[in-house]
């Protein structure tokens, strides 16, 4: 079976290539950036503008290679892809909490992002704590890795060929 995903949008950030680009949402905040829906879309965003936080889902467009087992930004062992937020995907998607400051017409201001420039956009659903929060988690191998967040940038790893 073949899926197939229309953009509906494109995303616009001051990241203009992979490598130095933050690599979760979390550890970029304060980074302005906008999310341009195609004008065939702009009915779906109706009541988007009363939730501050929305949810974007994207198409890793610059990532160059898909692998099962790779090895992620704040770890120097490999791990299943699934296990990961890495970009080289079986299908790379990737998704993104960001803070939704205002709509304007057919483009939407957004902080924190942590995507580059020109990245196609598959979605967005709001963000909804009561949906989307969890208690008592484990985050796996992260556990003793997740300190690195705040200074961890993406080095170009999962563009090369």
């Amino acid at each position: 079976m073949e899926i197939k995903y229309k953009p509906i949008g494109v995303i616009h950030s001051p990241f203009k290539e992979p490598k130095e680009t933050p690599i979760q949402s979390a550890a970029a905040k304060g980074i302005n950036g906008s999310v341009e829906v195609f004008p065939e879309f702009v009915k779906g965003l109706k009541d988007l503008g009363s939730f501050s936080y929305i949810i974007l889902f994207y198409h890793f467009h610059l990532s160059k290679k898909t692998s099962l087992e790779v090895m992620p930004y704040m770890d120097t062992k490999t791990h299943g892809v699934f296990s990961t937020r890495a970009p080289s995907r079986p299908n790379h998607i990737g998704i993104s909490t960001v803070r939704l400051t205002s709509i304007k017409g057919n483009i939407l201001h957004v902080k924190d992002v942590d995507i580059v420039d020109g990245t196609p956009l598959l979605d967005i659903k709001p963000y909804v704590p009561e949906f989307d929060i969890r208690q008592d988690v484990t985050t796996g191998w992260l556990e003793k890795n997740i300190n690195k967040l705040p200074d961890t940038k993406d080095d170009g790893r999962f563009t090369k060929q």
